[in-house]
């Protein structure tokens, strides 16, 4: 992979594990960083690498000249973004503690505005990916946002699950989390999963709208950030394998109980 710095515009590339291209907005409003790894984009170990890796060149040498909000959005007109590839998420060493979690942690800390494009599915960990950002505006016509662990049999590792614990009602973690509810724009609205409806073309007037462009002036806005969502990057920094074990330790702990409960039910039946 090869990163250039042409005097408009920054590209991260591989033709053969996606891509990742920043420029400044025509109205000069923000930065407009588009990500591709087909056929879905997924956050593969390769692209979550390169993302970390744009997002400090943006902080290191696009941000002292000019604090803009950066607005993230999909070169794939269908997906915004699958989710993890599971099976190499599972086999790539270290992909929980050095890939995806410190990019859930870098986003949830980035230092100025964050507005996630969702122009087309954005499913699972591409879900949790949207919802680290700071405000989402959701195609009106196409797509939807679905956690659908449940379906594939699942659990969520500690940071997943405070991803959603934190940044929506408990009502609406349910309908995610244990119904595997899949929420069209309409639905995101209503649940405070979005902002606003709306396309690229409507991203000027929301920034605008909202004074995220002033906001991204703030020597605070990332301070303020990293309080605000620190029960997740707590989370994020744990080291994957001792939140799993957390997690057995906790099912064995409570298959002993049951156990137990069961054997004096019989007990007393007897």
């Amino acid at each position: 992979m090869v990163l250039s710095l042409p005097a408009e515009f920054q590209i991260y590339d591989d033709p053969a594990k996606g891509s990742i291209t920043v420029s400044k907005a025509d109205s000069g409003q923000y930065y407009l960083l588009t990500f591709g790894a087909p056929p879905d984009n997924r956050l593969t170990p390769e692209i979550c690498l390169a993302f970390l890796y744009v997002l400090d060149v943006i902080e290191d040498q696009l941000l002292p000249e000019q604090k803009l909000p950066l607005v993230t959005t999909s070169k794939i007109a269908k997906f915004y973004s699958n989710g993890l590839d599971l099976e190499r998420a599972m086999t790539t060493p270290g992909f929980w503690d050095e890939r995806i979690n410190p990019l859930f942690k870098r986003l949830l800390e980035y230092p100025t505005p964050l507005v996630a494009m969702i122009n087309g599915h954005a499913f699972a960990g591409g879900f949790m990916f949207a919802l680290c950002h700071d405000y989402r505006i959701m195609n009106p016509d196409k797509g939807f946002l679905c956690a659908n662990e449940l379906e594939f049999g699942s659990p969520l590792p500690p940071p997943m699950s405070a991803i959603f614990r934190e940044k929506t009602a408990v009502t609406t973690y349910q309908k995610i989390a244990i119904e595997a509810t899949r929420f069209n724009a309409d639905m995101a609205l209503e649940h405070n999963l979005i902002h606003a409806k709306g396309h690229l073309s409507d991203v000027d007037a929301f920034i605008k709208a909202n004074k995220l462009t002033k906001f991204a002036q703030s020597p605070s806005y990332g301070l303020l950030k990293a309080q605000m969502w620190r029960d997740i990057v707590k989370y994020c920094d744990e080291p994957h394998e001792q939140g799993q074990q957390a997690i057995r330790d906790n099912i064995s702990v409570e298959e002993k109980r049951k156990k137990v409960r069961a054997d004096e039910y019989k007990k007393a039946k007897l």
